[in-house]
């Protein structure tokens, strides 16, 4: 079978006094027959080019599956008088939501069977659970398409009755009022999937009556709603790449009018927490790069009244906090590593929890309540599975609530090792790398090695534990994280240092990165392989265009490819809002930085890697037309025999799959193309 051959039809994009031929456009109309045919022939490529790998999916799934514990629960929080845990069954996509009252002898009450309201669906997303402060209503939301277009349900808990009102083209998110009656929520918009809209509806009234709360109209912001920790404010926050702006009322007022915490200034970004007479706010005021915490009365709450908490460094990034009523908790990063700051309010204690080794993650999580003297937060590492641990900040003793079991029973931490290594970037610029592998492993050049990467957002992809991974490091592969500048691995500069017109430091680091890996002789070209899903696929494309002959395959998944085009069409979700990450085109400069590494627009002549390229047909971040046009034009281009395979999910979005086992077939499919290519058969 040959490889589908997509038609040709020229489409002139002008701009700047440029042109750019564009022969592939005409795949952006949605839905139309011509689409849906080459998307299926492609498909059908695929499944003819892959089926010789078929029982290696088939039994590389199996081998996952059987690793995961099936039948499992979450550690439960207590909220509000109610414990709350998550459930999941043996051979059940999704999960089973309960709660019990704290009382003794209590029984579980089933809120939501999600794979009996799944029925039916190809996909199902349940997200946005939020309960009444009268405990009697949940209100929850539902996304069957994976566009992340939700919408909100309520549930009356005593009844079990849906009410017949439904709202929808939503976050998914919703607030409740201390009156037990009245939900704010965010409305997108239809178009461009903003969130730009804050309504507020009564229980009992007409959907269609809802009140509009507050209008964000700068498109290049997104306004989100969510209720302080004390349950005393409800919050909206209009948020740009730059800058933040916070409004507040009392949540036993709903009906009042929104004050300002403060108002956007260019470049202030701030978040802010409640407790007491206070605003707790973690901000870049002050030229604070890496951030500092900061507090305000909540009768005086512009910039002016600010006062210092937490002081900022040069070489310590605050990533968050949590308040307690004698400790105050700072989430922080130092070379790279999370840490976990305890600070008494009284200064009689100010410490670091302890973390051993230099390619872990650690945060807190679900601290709920201000008067606990107990602090949870997780813990796992590249060669250690997932705990969640209690802190007593009182007896400094600490308790493993749950560690994620690994059902093998020949499976041991200590058959695998991790490291933290350094590549020199083209500027000089060291760049850190996170390494697992088999301990036995040998230093080789034939040793397989799979580099992964992000590097955009500011967003850290943190050195973590994989039990789907072990099936490559058994193998015989290498896995690696290379943390690249775009993300904040080593601080806001470092994100600052890959975006924008320093956008190409990301994919030179990465390249650096894979070339030092082959010096060092932890692999060689010829088992290299590289991977990245969304802006990671947008670091697959730049890569593989500057240095093809480095990678023997490439695993992109929802790439942003067509970045020019998509960041001049502001009616495609995310354009406009994303203009202080990558540039304007509309501005020249930019524009012709942008041009000089769009993955799309580079596509050259020349041979590339083997490589496999996977999208969801309802992707909101990243159209499907973008990897599409992407792999139409590098069957055009490419002069090399290698295999270049392009798989759509019909009824996906941008997270692939939503039962937990649709997305370990994924996973299998991703290490069936790998091991392929490595000549692994089994």
């Amino acid at each position: 079978m040959k490889a589908p051959v997509a038609k040709k039809i020229p489409y002139v994009h002008d701009i700047h006094g440029h042109q750019r031929i564009d022969h592939y456009q005409w795949m952006s109309e949605r839905d139309a027959p011509e689409v849906l045919e080459y998307l299926n022939k492609e498909n059908e490529f695929y499944d003819h080019c892959t089926k010789h790998t078929d029982d290696l999916k088939e039994s590389l799934f199996q081998e996952i599956k059987s690793r995961i514990k099936e039948d499992d629960s979450s550690v439960p929080y207590k909220f509000n008088g109610y414990w709350y845990i998550t459930k999941l069954q043996k051979g059940k996509n999704y999960p089973l939501h309960y709660r019990r009252k704290d009382v003794d002898g209590a029984t579980e009450e089933l809120l939501f069977d999600v794979n009996e309201m799944a029925t039916g669906h190809e996909f199902y997303k349940l997200s946005g659970i939020s309960i009444s402060p009268d405990n009697n209503y949940a209100a929850y939301a539902v996304d069957i398409t994976g566009r992340r277009q939700y919408t909100i349900y309520v549930k009356n808990l005593e009844t079990g009755e849906i009410i017949d009102q439904q709202i929808e083209n939503t976050t998914g998110s919703s607030v409740w009022a201390a009156d037990n009656k009245t939900i704010f929520f965010v409305r997108k918009d239809a178009t461009t999937l903003r969130a730009f809209q804050i309504y507020k509806y009564e229980l009992g009234d007409n959907v269609a009556n809802c009140s509009l709360v507050y209008e964000e109209k700068d498109e290049i912001y997104n306004c989100y709603v969510y209720k302080s920790k004390s349950r005393d404010y409800i919050m909206i926050k209009s948020s740009s790449t730059l800058t933040d702006e916070i409004r507040f009322i009392k949540s036993d007022q709903p009906d009042d009018q929104l004050k300002i915490l403060q108002a956007r200034t260019q470049g202030l970004e701030y978040s802010a927490s409640h407790y007491k007479d206070h605003f707790y706010i973690m901000t870049n005021k002050d030229e604070a790069t890496n951030f500092k915490i900061m507090k305000t009365p909540v009768s005086m709450t512009e910039k002016e009244n600010w006062e210092d908490l937490i002081t900022h460094q040069e070489d310590v990034m605050i990533e968050g906090f949590d308040i307690f009523d004698q400790y105050l908790i700072v989430s922080d990063r130092f070379n790279g590593l999370n840490r976990i700051r305890i600070k008494a309010w009284d200064g009689t204690d100010d410490y670091f929890l302890p973390f051993d080794n230099e390619t872990y993650t650690a945060y807190t999580t679900m601290n709920i309540d201000f008067s606990s003297n107990k602090l949870r937060y997780a813990y796992n590492s590249l060669t250690m599975p997932a705990s969640i641990l209690e802190y007593d900040l009182s007896t400094k003793q600490t308790t493993i609530l749950k560690t994620q079991e690994v059902q093998d029973a020949s499976f041991d931490p200590k058959a695998y090792s991790s490291e933290r290594v350094w590549a020199t970037a083209s500027d000089g610029t060291k760049i850190p790398i996170s390494l697992v592998y088999k301990t036995a492993l040998k230093k080789d050049s034939g040793n397989p090695l799979l580099l992964y990467g992000y590097g955009s957002y500011g967003s850290t992809i943190d050195p973590y534990f994989s039990v789907s991974r072990l099936s490559l490091l058994d193998r015989g592969f290498i896995y690696a994280i290379a943390h690249v500048r775009g993300g904040e691995y080593l601080g806001r500069n470092w994100y600052e240092d890959g975006k924008m017109f320093s956008k190409r430091n990301t994919f030179t680091d990465f390249i650096a990165c894979g070339e030092f890996l082959v010096e060092q002789q932890y692999t060689s070209p010829s088992h290299l392989y590289a991977s990245g899903g969304s802006a990671g696929g947008l670091l697959m494309g730049a890569i593989i265009n500057m240095a093809p002959q480095l990678f023997h395959g490439i695993l992109s998944a929802v790439p942003f490819v067509d970045v020019v085009t998509t960041m001049l069409d502001d009616s495609i979700p995310l354009t406009t809002g994303e203009y202080d990450e990558w540039g304007n085109p509309n501005m020249k400069d930019s524009y012709e930085y942008m041009l000089s590494y769009s993955p799309y627009d580079n596509v050259q002549k020349q041979e590339y890697p083997n490589m496999l390229v996977t999208t969801g047909y309802h992707d909101s971040q990243v159209q499907y037309w973008e990897p599409a046009k992407w792999v139409a034009k590098l069957r055009e281009c490419k002069t090399d025999d290698n295999i270049l395979l392009f798989k759509t999910d019909m009824s996906s979005g941008h997270s692939g799959a939503s039962g937990r086992y649709e997305a370990i077939r994924e996973v299998a499919i991703d290490f069936a193309f790998l091991l392929d290519l490595e000549q692994i058969t089994e």
